[in-house]
């Protein structure tokens, strides 16, 4: 798969110590010039449905997975690789000194939605899923970072610079 991008958050400053490890599988589902993400609101931001694969999963169980999790997605065709990007950048856990992040991107195409079964957490930073147009979910989340809103999670650089990549590419 093609590299996108390695992103390094200005908080690292040594890719070295003690490194957590993830592999995530995110899904890329258009229609049209609008896309279906993830709206945040603790974050106030628009992200990718897709997340963290498990220790026993390959990337394409985990993506289905987490599509089901997130959207609700059934039925899921998974139509290409679009490419993946590396990323370092702090972890919240005090065992760690960061995480190496590889986020794995998928031209998905579902039209066929149930019932979203979303994790205790993401209940709480009150996600779901939205059709947008993907030009506005870029615009909002620049503005986001833009401002530096106190409320803005470390994943809104990853997901504009994707959503940017896909506007570019299959648009």
């Amino acid at each position: 798969m093609k590299l996108i991008k390695k992103l390094i958050h200005r908080d690292v400053k040594k890719l070295e110590g003690r490194i957590f490890e993830r592999k995530a599988a995110r899904g890329i589902i258009l229609k049209d010039s609008n896309i279906l993400l993830l709206y945040t609101k603790r974050y106030n931001d628009y992200s990718f449905p897709g997340g963290g694969v498990d220790p026993e999963e390959d990337l394409m169980t985990g993506l289905k997975r987490e599509l089901a999790e997130e959207i609700g997605a059934k039925n899921i065709e998974v139509i290409s690789e679009f490419g993946y990007i590396d990323e370092y950048r702090p972890h919240y856990k005090p065992e760690y000194d960061l995480i190496h992040m590889l986020s794995y991107f998928y031209v998905c195409k579902t039209d066929d939605f149930g019932d979203v079964d979303l994790e205790d957490y993401e209940l709480a930073n009150g996600m779901s899923s939205i059709w947008i147009d993907i030009h506005e979910a870029i615009k909002h989340n620049k503005e986001v970072i833009a401002n530096q809103e106190t409320s803005m999670g470390f994943s809104i650089e990853r997901e504009t610079l994707a959503l940017e990549r896909v506007a570019e590419m299959l648009l």
